[in-house]
């Protein structure tokens, strides 16, 4: 018995710290699946960056043409230096993040989403795309309401699944179990169009901490119609 006494002592204190690892660790807690293949979804998960008191305005009402117009009016403006084989250097620096067909699918599941939501509850979206047998491209994130505006956090846009590759690291990691996480630097500068419509938010300092490099963008949607910014054009 005293020779086994050692191996369950450390055997519990390895117990012990995995659970508490565990417990700690910021994990996406699923509540709800609007929509689900092997290679998208749109779900309703808890907020862990919310503190104690506070709570997003759901269930919201937002329409598909409104989630529509939101989604046509982010852009992304490029790094003024591009890198040939890297970069697409076909496409104009300053461009939609989202294509028509895009926007078409995800408006109506986020929609529904919102609708379904509760106070502490975020829609996150996720798409994966093949790129070649060993090279995936992300695009995922999250969506929710405070009052009239729509925040939308763009974690990842294309993002590679092998960016780090070259230097020997293994693409181990389950990127639908994060969406909310960036998996790759994500280059250029979220902006939107029109800018009248963009609300310039400065967090606290707890959210910040919880928050940290997160690409959002806040947009007045109750002022935008689907003509309005479909007619808007960003400059080159």
């Amino acid at each position: 018995m005293n020779l086994l006494h050692p191996y369950w002592l450390r055997h519990g204190w390895c117990v012990l710290w995995t659970y508490t690892f565990i417990g700690c660790s910021p994990a996406q807690f699923t509540t709800l699946t609007i929509y689900e293949t092997p290679l998208s979804f749109v779900r309703l998960e808890v907020d862990r960056t919310l503190t104690q008191g506070t709570g997003h305005s759901h269930p919201s009402n937002i329409s598909s043409e409104q989630m529509a117009a939101v989604l046509r009016g982010i852009t992304i403006q490029e790094p003024l230096t591009r890198i040939p084989f890297y970069d697409d250097l076909s496409v104009s620096r300053t461009h939609p993040a989202f294509s028509d067909r895009d926007i078409s699918f995800w408006a109506p599941l986020l929609s529904l989403a919102l609708s379904k939501a509760t106070v502490d509850e975020i829609a996150t979206f996720y798409q994966s795309t093949k790129v070649s047998g060993t090279s995936r491209e992300v695009t995922s994130g999250g969506v929710f309401v405070d009052r009239d505006n729509l925040h939308v956090v763009l974690s990842n846009l294309q993002s590679s699944t092998h960016f780090t590759a070259d230097i020997g690291v293994a693409d181990t990691q389950d990127d639908r179990l994060s969406p909310m996480k960036s998996i790759a630097p994500q280059r250029g500068k979220l902006m939107f169009v029109p800018e009248t419509a963009r609300v310039d938010e400065a967090p606290d300092a707890l959210t910040r901490v919880f928050q940290q490099d997160r690409r959002e963008l806040v947009v007045q949607y109750k002022t935008l119609s689907s003509g309005q910014v479909r007619s808007a054009t960003p400059n080159p």
